[in-house]
């Protein structure tokens, strides 16, 4: 670590709270992009394939993006509030609301997932007078005071006390459940059932709502069987109670075979949920959902920098690169190279428990070599052998053991291939120490 590092990690201890977490025994910053690529304040070029947890979604310097909110910032309004119109913010609006799927959607925008899930809460338990919410295990939903509450990962749960009352559900994260070794089928109806007991059992029966992850993503990318939420709407549907799909990692194509997460399980949800990616790296996020749902709000309500017009020409111009080069179809494509890649590793290293994903979104669940143990101890080493290897890869998992991948939706297939080799001779050093 440089001197010009060892400070800014000593600075950056003295004024940020302890449970802000960093990467890495020696912190790494970053000074600038290009691509795929980062260059970092040690003076090393970085492969990136955690894209600033998934937000930075088409890569670094895009001239298309950097054009708008150049042009934007050339008008010389970055902000106005929702007390004034915005032509961007309602063609935007118009767009995605059409993309969502969802029948006569309206659309708020915030800041970020947390907010977006905040808000979806506020809707659905208005709607339904009930303040109790079901939710999987394993999910993370953000780091508010409902969030946290809604969050089934013990790791990200910092209170208990809430403002909901919240029944966890199985289904999410197949590796380590009590129903992983069914077909696909019985595992659905397995946790179909688990799902109407729980119904039944730890709620009143007026919930308000369901938010599950499409594939969890704090959860260490834990992908569940397609069809899984169309079955769990039957039984909601019984109840009344609203179904949220929470898109802040599985939207905009990532995931490749569809443009949204929920598309995979034969279902149409009540509310979407989205952030990240959306607008190249810039700070957004906002709530999907019907008009009945959105207008049912008896009281006024706004997102001061929501949808403000910086982030919605960044917004704009991503959405527009995004299906003019086809990345949901990319995004497919590549994530066939690095999964059929990493799964015939897993064939020779008994480090690695499991490969899942789709797309452009992999987890690498990691154990003790030979068992079903999670071995937090080996992704940490994974992770500084990629940065050694000159590659950034994100970590995390119920027992953070998983080494997430989820690079720019730009990625070209020489660097794919050039990661690949990375993450192989990273797993290859770790299994050899660990074995």
């Amino acid at each position: 670590m440089t001197d010009r590092d060892t400070d800014l990690h000593t600075r950056h201890r003295a004024v940020m709270p302890n449970w802000q977490a960093l990467y890495y025994d020696q912190p790494l910053e970053i000074v600038s992009g290009e691509g795929r690529r980062l260059t970092g304040g040690d003076g090393r070029v970085y492969l990136d394939f955690f894209a600033g947890i998934l937000s930075n979604s088409l890569g670094y310097g895009v001239p298309e993006i950097n054009a708008a909110i150049e042009r934007q910032l050339a008008a010389g309004v970055v902000h106005t509030s929702t007390a004034y119109l915005g032509r961007a913010q309602v063609e935007y609006a118009e767009r995605i609301a059409e993309l969502s799927g969802i029948p006569d959607a309206k659309v708020f925008f915030v800041n970020s997932g947390t907010e977006a899930n905040e808000a979806a809460l506020l809707l659905t338990t208005h709607a339904r007078r009930s303040n109790q919410v079901l939710a999987l295990r394993n999910s993370y939903h953000g780091r508010a005071f409902a969030t946290v509450a809604i969050t089934g990962n013990r790791g990200w749960g910092t209170t208990s006390l809430s403002p909901v009352h919240v029944s966890f559900v199985h289904g999410g994260y197949r590796y380590r459940s009590p129903f992983r070794d069914l077909s696909d089928a019985d595992y659905i109806d397995a946790c179909v059932a688990d799902l109407r007991d729980v119904i039944q059992t730890t709620t009143a029966g007026d919930v308000a709502c369901m938010i599950v992850e499409p594939v969890q993503g704090v959860g260490g990318f834990a992908t569940p069987p397609d069809g899984l939420y169309g079955a769990m709407k039957e039984v909601l549907d019984e109840y009344g109670i609203l179904f949220v799909t929470d898109e802040v990692q599985t939207g905009w194509g990532r995931t490749g075979e569809h443009f949204w997460g929920y598309q995979a399980h034969d279902v149409v949800p009540d509310v979407l949920t989205f952030a990240k990616g959306a607008a190249g790296g810039l700070a957004i996020g906002g709530v999907i959902a019907r008009a009945e749902l959105m207008d049912g709000l008896g009281a006024n309500s706004l997102s001061t920098f929501g949808g403000n017009p910086l982030t919605m020409a960044g917004a704009i111009a991503t959405l527009d690169y995004m299906l003019a080069h086809d990345l949901q179809a990319h995004a497919a494509k590549l994530g066939a190279t690095l999964l059929s890649g990493l799964r015939t590793l897993a064939d020779g290293a008994t480090v690695i428990g499991d490969v899942r994903g789709k797309g452009l979104m992999i987890g690498i669940e990691l154990v003790t070599p030979g068992t079903t143990e999670p071995s937090p101890r080996a992704a940490a080493m994974v992770l500084e052998e990629c940065r050694r290897g000159g590659l950034l890869v994100g970590k995390g998992g119920l027992h953070g053991n998983v080494i997430r991948i989820g690079p720019p939706l730009t990625l070209t297939e020489a660097e794919a291939e050039e990661g690949l080799g990375i993450l192989s001779t990273a797993l290859g050093k770790v299994h050899e120490t660990l074995v």
